[in-house]
């Protein structure tokens, strides 16, 4: 893999090949999407290691003291030889990323392969394609936070840090000197805690930019704009606290501090700058002068970052995990707002260039990313145009299964017997005739209990290797929980079942393939996905009435998906994936079957602040599919509406009520539903029977099933890179 790292002596940087970190106990292996130059703290060590033997020591007075007392017990051969190893060695870069988990060691439970987090530290974080990270260091991401933003997790947890330092109230007024990175999130930070910001920096630009993103005013600190800035906004007290987020070798932030602070405010130092304390001016005002400690509690303290032992939450509210995770949030919610401070995304394989373009000031940043190349496809394509690679269907496999003996009943296993099963599957199957319900499994007696005596199961148990052994079950239904889902069907493919699984199929590329490789090992390909819109009766009219087409299509389809109630299984991330990964395949599925095809490629972009998403598909033909799946909408409005325009016609579905199609001669046909909406349940577990029973092919082919699955998991990938990505069958 390739990592950044800079010769200390020498000042030489460069992305050199080294080996993959192995993935230790108590900890997780990040594949990197986006890591975030530090354009004030790895600017300045880039900065250092460019000077002479002589400036390097002027710029470190510490370490020339633990050089002089090395000496003074070592001597100086002994000395010499330490510090000249030391310094000729090459050092790493970076502290704050985003990525994909790709191997998670003992003792973690929190997050699985495929989730995404953000990272921390500056040996667990860095600019490379894969960085071991332990526990305490890591936290998942919101769903509804775009990878690039998340990649701000690390600085935004140290400007958190810096306000909680200066215990900020509803009201007040605090003044920050130095708008670069870290200062443009403190002056966030405040001002959605209530708290009204004067900024202060040189740079015109970052005033403009900080004055755009919340704070009341700012200005050049030489200039006699702050000070009256700040006069008129206390009555000419002074402000409450002041956040030193400004580095250089000047005394002016801390003489500026004394000068503008009310007497016993605060004075927070995040930055490294200069600290010559005016005393007389400290003491009669009695300020308060405080330091915040990187990300926060936690931070150097090898047992909490290493060994991952936590701080309990009622002696430590904020740790280091616990700033990322509120950090995060703060972003996804819409309240921080990291976007307009990215400068510039570069390549990653460009990131000698851009950090030599920082150091001359060529390049004037706020933030920087990395942007690595998209390792979804096991080829290694370039982050230009990131391929995922779809699981090829094995050959070989059965596509029937014998024909069934005249008037024997199809016997049908369900494993789970959730609220979707319940209400939307079993209703039907029970009054169906031909079929018997035998078995319910579930992992508590009393739901099996409770579904046996409701629909009639011939027995109810939490055994389900037993079910899964029992000859003379046909099929099985998955309806758990979606972590659940590939894991489930794999082991009833290889007993021999049909198998019926809720949506989703698979939760990751490597699920996914999981459940092919069973396909593959026991020849049998019996497995329909619960992805029921396309057996909808006024949406398959609609298509009838649409005709063939002969030129490429648009297809529209919003998705007034609503908020989840507060506790809903959904919201665990981290164990059952997100919104969209579960329930998405619906609305691929949908589009693909009337579209006559299967996606090729997948765009996506997520907007800050909620669980929205845009995802547009495209197909072979040219045509196109947009997905507009959207948390924020009003909860009276339809959750589903479709247009399909291609050849001249319209096609028109309106939450499974009512449905028309237009044509080129004005003429429409509408039909209606009007006691319920059919959404094709009842129609796609007839033809999933039928195919049972007759042993004919499955309702929908495998491979279909497969290309939307794989579509589905790739709008995180298409998130994670900033592109389209392609779909292309492994090879």
């Amino acid at each position: 893999m390739k990592q950044v790292v800079q010769n200390y002596k020498s000042g030489e940087l460069a992305l050199l090949d080294v080996p993959v970190p192995g993935c230790k106990p108590g900890g997780v292996l990040v594949r990197t999407a986006y890591s975030l130059i530090s354009t004030g703290t790895e600017l300045m060590k880039v900065s250092e290691a460019g000077m002479s033997m002589l400036g390097k020591a002027r710029s470190r007075p510490d370490q020339v003291a633990k050089v002089v007392q090395s000496v003074a017990t070592n001597g100086v051969p002994a000395t010499y030889r330490k510090v000249m190893g030391k310094l000729d060695s090459y050092t790493p870069l970076g502290y704050s990323l985003c990525g994909v988990v790709e191997q998670v060691g003992d003792g973690i439970d929190d997050v699985k392969a495929g989730d995404l987090v953000a990272c921390a530290g500056n040996e667990h974080a860095l600019h490379a394609e894969l960085n071991w990270v332990p526990k305490n260091l890591y936290t998942p991401v919101p769903d509804s936070l775009a990878p690039r933003h998340a990649a701000f997790g690390t600085v935004g947890s140290i400007a958190l840090q810096g306000v909680r330092q200066g215990e900020s109230r509803l009201g007040e007024v605090a003044l920050v000197v130095g708008l670069g990175l870290i200062g443009q999130l403190v002056a966030q930070l405040l001002t959605a805690s209530g708290v009204r910001v004067v900024g202060a920096d040189p740079d015109p630009a970052r005033c403009e930019l900080a004055e755009r993103l919340g704070a009341a005013a700012c200005g050049d600190p030489a200039s006699p704009a702050v000070e009256s800035a700040v006069a008129e906004l206390t009555d000419g007290h002074g402000v409450d606290q002041v956040y030193l987020a400004a580095g250089g070798g000047s005394n002016q932030p801390v003489e500026l501090a004394a000068r503008l602070c009310r007497d016993r405010g605060r004075v927070v130092d995040i930055g490294k700058c200069r600290l010559d304390l005016p005393w007389n001016a400290y003491y009669e005002k009695e300020l308060d002068v405080r330091f915040s400690r990187s990300y926060g509690p936690g931070r150097y303290d090898p047992e909490y970052e290493i060994e991952g032992r936590d701080y309990p939450i009622g002696y430590v509210r904020w740790t280091e995990r616990r700033n990322l995770a509120c950090f995060l949030d703060l972003v996804a919610r819409g309240r921080v707002d990291v976007e307009p401070l990215i400068t510039r995304t570069a390549d990653f394989d460009d990131a000698v260039e851009t950090y030599q373009r920082l150091k001359d000031g060529e390049l004037k940043a706020v933030a920087v990313l990395f942007r690595y190349p998209e390792q979804v496809a096991e080829d290694g394509p370039s982050a230009d145009a990131p391929v995922v690679s779809v699981p090829v269907v094995p050959g070989g496999a059965r596509s029937s299964a014998p024909v069934r003996a005249a008037k024997t009943p199809v016997r049908l296993a369900f494993v789970g017997a959730g609220n979707y099963a319940t209400s939307m599957l079993l209703p039907h199957l029970a009054r169906r005739d031909g079929v018997e319900l035998s078995t319910v499994v579930t992992t508590t007696a009393l739901s099996a209990a409770n579904a046996q005596r409701k629909f009639g199961f011939r027995e109810a148990t939490t055994d389900l290797d037993a079910v899964l052994g029992d000859a003379s079950v046909d099929a099985v239904f998955v309806v758990t929980r979606h972590s659940s889902h590939a894991e489930l069907t794999r082991k009833a493919l290889l007993a021999g079942k049909a198998v019926f699984v809720e949506k989703p199929l698979a939760l990751t590329s490597q699920e996914l393939t999981g459940v092919l490789d069973a396909v593959e090992e026991s020849g049998n390909d019996r497995l329909q996905v619960g992805f029921n819109r396309r057996f909808a009766p006024l949406l398959q009219e609609a298509g009838k009435r649409f005709g063939a087409r002969t030129g490429p299509a648009s297809l529209r389809y919003l998705v007034n998906a609503g908020r989840l109630d507060h506790g809903s299984w959904y919201l665990q991330q981290g164990t059952e994936g997100s919104r969209f990964a579960g329930e998405g395949g619906h609305f691929v599925d949908t589009a693909s079957w009337l579209l006559g095809a299967d996606p090729v490629s997948v765009y996506a972009l997520a907007p800050s602040g909620n669980e929205d998403l845009q995802v547009v598909l495209g197909y072979p033909d040219g045509s196109t599919a947009t997905i507009s799946y959207v948390t924020t909408g009003a909860a009276g409005f339809p959750k589903e509406t479709l247009d399909l325009v291609a050849d001249g016609k319209v096609l028109q579905l309106d939450d499974f009520v009512r449905s028309s199609v237009y044509d080129g001669r004005k003429r429409w046909v509408s039909s209606r539903l009007p006691k319920a909406r059919d959404k094709g349940q009842a129609g796609e577990l007839a033809a999933f029977v039928r195919a049972v029973r007759s042993g004919g092919p499955m309702p929908v082919p495998l491979r279909s099933l497969v290309a939307t699955t794989a579509a589905t998991l790739a709008v995180r990938a298409a998130l994670a890179g900033g592109a389209p990505v392609t779909l292309a069958e492994a090879r």
